[in-house]
């Protein structure tokens, strides 16, 4: 399955790695809020949803280190979506 299918689905968790002042300007609906200096401390908060993880940020840059540490903790079922903006086209069309 790609990402634009989970997030179609709605299958996938989709967490936003960016500051939460980024955060509060303006996010995808149903996103979580981690930023990157949280991610491999909130490991097991991320594990516990049992779902496809989406990360997502500005760029993709962010998100794509969070990628990375996610892959390497075990998460398996990680995927780098880029800028929420995309994220959120996905989610709604």
């Amino acid at each position: 399955m790609n990402i634009e299918q989970l997030l179609k689905e709605g299958s996938a968790v989709i967490i936003d790695v960016r500051s939460p002042a980024e955060y509060s300007g303006g996010h995808v609906a149903g996103s979580i809020n981690i930023p990157l200096d949280e991610i491999a401390t909130r490991i097991d908060e991320i594990k516990q949803h049992g779902k496809p993880v989406v990360l997502c940020c500005a760029s993709g840059m962010r998100s794509a280190n969070a990628t990375s540490i996610l892959s390497r903790m075990g998460v398996a079922d990680c995927y780098n979506g880029g800028s929420w903006l995309d994220v959120n086209y996905y989610c709604n069309n």
